[in-house]
């Protein structure tokens, strides 16, 4: 549905908000809730895949606010402490780290209990189908949401080993179907790229992004963000190398980028990214198609690498302009 064509959204008309699957481009979507604050939408019910169940669950809890400044306090090797090695196991990582870090921040909340109706959605592997988590506690919700497979290991829930929402449900638009809202506005993360194919990556002040924080690359935060202080204080020898080389192949791949130099040729984890943006974009615009919402606000698929985290400021920034532009467009 155009967004001209759209019905109106009254603001004291029960929303619905779905917010899909997109690595690091997830964290536009706290700019895109602050957008639909500012208008003062009555939303009454979330559902979110991967990242979009992490942003959708933090808001559910009115702790969105609380993550934000959080966010912009981390540099890229703050980030890295966060993810500790899975040595041994499937994935890269156990994601223990990160959600020890969340419950920190935002307390202990239960599904049931939270003021806006919440739904992470997550995958069962052996069944081969979407899983709703509407109840229980919050993190273990979140954590087997965003389980992307190869990077976070698979997560128990109820018996079941559960994995990224996104496999099957990048934009968990049905996940909305038991709340009792009017209108439903979904946040897709692919929307259409910002800069030609090939095209080095480029921030909103026009400077070429290198290694993800500093506007041209600063050489001593590449250090830092790939070297020892990354793991200073890691007594497992193993994860710190591990996470010294992901650090490095991680910087490498930036460079490279914002160079030029990888236009016919990724990295590992640009291909992995890539990849799964492509699977995820095609199921999310089946499921668009099928059961179009009353608005759609669309991410950029080029806005960021599926890892950078720490380019938080700059993507809220960009969730909440196309969230205006599509709300105006609309006329909310």
């Amino acid at each position: 549905m155009a967004a001209a064509d759209a019905p109106h959204i009254r603001s004291d008309e029960p929303v619905a908000l779905v917010l899909g699957a997109g690595g690091a481009r997830g964290l536009a979507q706290i700019g895109v809730i602050e957008a639909l604050q500012a208008r003062s939408l009555n939303v009454v019910a979330v559902a979110g895949s991967s990242s979009g169940a992490l942003v959708g669950g933090l808001y559910a809890a009115g702790k969105l606010e609380v993550y934000r400044d959080w966010l912009y306090g981390l540099s890229r090797t703050d980030m890295l402490r966060l993810l500790d090695p899975a040595l041994g196991r499937a994935s890269l990582f156990r994601g223990e780290r990160l959600m020890h870090a969340l419950r920190e921040l935002a307390g202990e909340p239960r599904i049931e209990q939270l003021p806006i109706a919440f739904t992470a959605v997550a995958v069962d592997l052996m069944r081969q189908r979407e899983v709703w988590l509407r109840e229980g506690d919050l993190w273990d919700a979140v954590r087997a949401s965003i389980a992307i497979p190869g990077v976070f290991t698979p997560y128990e829930v109820h018996g079941r080993e559960l994995v990224d929402g996104g496999l099957l449900a990048p934009l968990p638009i049905a996940a909305t179907r038991l709340s009792d809202a009017h209108r439903l506005i979904a946040v897709d993360m692919h929307g259409w790229p910002q800069r030609p194919p090939g095209a080095p990556a480029r921030r909103n002040n026009g400077t070429p992004v290198r290694d993800g924080r500093g506007p041209a690359g600063d050489a001593s935060d590449a250090a830092a963000g790939a070297g020892g202080g990354v793991v200073e204080g890691d007594s497992d020898t193993r994860g710190a190398g591990l996470l010294r080389w992901f650090g490095e192949r991680w910087r490498r791949q930036n460079v490279a980028d914002a160079e030029g130099e990888n236009e016919h040729e990724l990295g590992f984890s640009e291909l992995m990214a890539r990849s799964l943006d492509t699977m995820q974009a095609q199921i999310a615009r089946v499921h668009l198609a099928l059961d179009p919402p009353e608005l759609v606000i669309r991410i950029p698929r080029d806005a960021c690498q599926f890892y950078e985290f720490w380019r938080a400021r700059e993507l809220i920034a960009l969730g909440r302009e196309e969230a205006d532009k599509a709300l105006d467009a609309a006329g909310y």
